[in-house]
């Protein structure tokens, strides 16, 4: 996919591209502040377009490497719920215009939100770029053998285009999942860790995406989200994919995937990667970049980087306060300004009510 770096002053306006960045997101109502974040620039080289309001009330030893260890059990239960008591429903969501681009700008009075098919009162509106806990989930397995330098590129690219502030940590994974690099805001060490990475061995990936949200229970930040890197082609995890679609849908971990796949896979499990990446990323609000050009992957992981720099966030307190754990259905609807084409809403389809 190729990328544009700057708009034509002179064109008809175009729209960026915008994405749900986290999931659903618990906090308190005290703990809350709404803000209105600040534009982007029409010379932005991310080519994301800015909705500007009519009259904002606030500035917004062998040739092959031994196979990766991991940790002993990865520790998570397989069903294990996460859950938090809190009053305030969070909801981070991206808007993208008819050409997959990042849309800026919108004003509160354009969202609504329905729980369970309710209206829900929008009490708080936010566009700042907060501070994300980030997991880097690197396939290294054989089928990545000629891909993986891109790979490697491709992550340390996203992480100098993300925010300052942002903390993460590295699993790298083929037989075994196992931590690389625990949660640092030092890229310099990131990419001392993975200069020297080398592919071998068959892919647990469904295993390592499971680490990675368990691992991410340590985050600092109430924003997380995981970056995989893969060919999405899994053959060796001990988990299934039932029980790691369980855990992605009850974690409040956006996941985003770019996804390397070949033209003519040779195996079952390498053809249904782009399925299964799709899928789990999906659940989240996050979703699957598809690499055809190895060369545009530094390309593709800056867009992501963006998308998680410039997201909206609703909140709402729900009507239904019962603590009774069950799913609750969150739907997002948007109305543009007069004028504007259709634009997409990329958002977590809902969340598990607290037990207590």
């Amino acid at each position: 996919m190729k990328f544009s770096s700057h708009s034509d002053a002179h064109s008809p306006r175009t729209w960026g591209r915008l994405r749900l960045l986290l999931p659903v997101v618990f906090l308190s109502i005290g703990a809350l502040c709404a803000s209105l974040g600040a534009h982007a620039q029409e010379d932005d080289p991310l080519n994301k377009v800015h909705v500007q309001p009519p009259a904002p009330a606030t500035p917004p030893p062998s040739n092959q490497p031994p196979a990766v260890e991991g940790p002993a059990g990865l520790t998570a239960r397989p069903n294990e719920r996460f859950r938090v008591n809190v009053n305030l429903v969070l909801v981070p969501l991206t808007v993208t215009d008819p050409m997959d681009r990042l849309v800026t700008g919108l004003e509160k009075d354009n969202f609504f939100i329905y729980e369970d098919n309710r209206p829900q009162k929008i009490t708080s509106f936010s566009t700042e770029d907060a501070p994300v806990s980030i997991g880097v989930i690197f396939d290294m397995s054989g089928s990545m053998a000629d891909k993986i330098l891109r790979a490697r590129d491709s992550i340390l690219e996203f992480m100098k285009t993300s925010n300052p502030q942002d903390e993460y940590f590295v699993i790298g994974f083929n037989d075994r999942p196992e931590l690389m690099e625990d949660f640092t805001s030092s890229t310099e060490q990131i990419e001392e860790r993975l200069a020297n990475v080398k592919a071998g061995h068959r892919t647990a990936l469904l295993d390592a995406i499971y680490y990675g949200l368990d691992k991410m229970k340590q985050a600092k930040y109430p924003r997380k989200a995981l970056l995989v890197v893969s060919d999405g082609g899994d053959n060796r995890s001990r988990y299934t994919e039932g029980e790691v679609r369980s855990v992605v849908r009850e974690a409040d971990v956006q996941i985003y995937s770019i996804g390397i796949f070949d033209a003519e896979a040779p195996t079952t499990e390498e053809r249904m990667g782009p399925i299964l990446l799709s899928d789990i990323s999906d659940e989240t609000g996050g979703r699957l970049f598809k690499v055809d050009d190895l060369s545009e992957m530094g390309d593709v992981a800056a867009k992501i980087s963006a998308e998680l720099r410039n997201e909206y966030v609703l909140g709402y307190k729900p009507i239904d306060d019962k603590h009774d754990g069950k799913w609750r259905k969150v739907k997002v609807k948007l109305v543009p300004p007069p004028g504007l084409p259709p634009l997409t809403v990329h958002a977590r389809n809902g969340y598990y009510a607290p037990l207590q």
